[in-house]
């Protein structure tokens, strides 16, 4: 997809209107870099290098979108995205791996995630998927 059809602008909402994306990645240069990339088109972001922190710091009636990594050490994606479902946490999920198994991608759409994307990733997919979580309301 072109990044022209995406129509993607740079937001210059004040803080209390942004949108809220929590980035929960193991790697720190991961972290970093989606953090500034959604920093840069106006969203707020919270990162996480271990579903606990996530969890101990994150109550689970908050509104906005999680990108969520697999492989990480303690709980792995696939066991927060059970537990987020198990303690009523109600974000949208979009599911990142470097895993190149082709399962992971159905695996993750079963368990409730609305997107999926293999690393390395273009940005412009993952701001399509969130901008699509946030203009169907799917953020509570």
């Amino acid at each position: 997809m072109p990044v022209e059809e995406l129509q993607i602008k740079k937001s210059d909402e004040t803080f209390s209107d942004k949108k809220q994306i929590y980035i929960l990645d193991d790697d720190e240069s991961i972290r970093r870099s989606l953090k500034l990339l959604m920093v840069s088109y106006g969203f707020a972001v919270e990162t996480f290098s271990s579903a606990e922190e996530f969890f101990s710091d994150v109550p689970n009636r908050v509104s906005g979108c999680l990108i969520l990594d697999i492989h990480m050490p303690g709980l792995n994606g696939w066991d927060t995205q059970q537990r987020l479902i198990n303690t009523g946490y109600k974000l949208p999920v979009i599911v990142i791996t470097a895993d190149k198994d082709d399962r992971f991608k159905e695996r993750a759409l079963k368990a409730g995630a609305v997107g999926f994307l293999q690393k390395p990733f273009e940005d412009h997919y993952l701001l399509h998927m969130v901008n699509q979580v946030f203009n169907k309301g799917r953020t509570t």
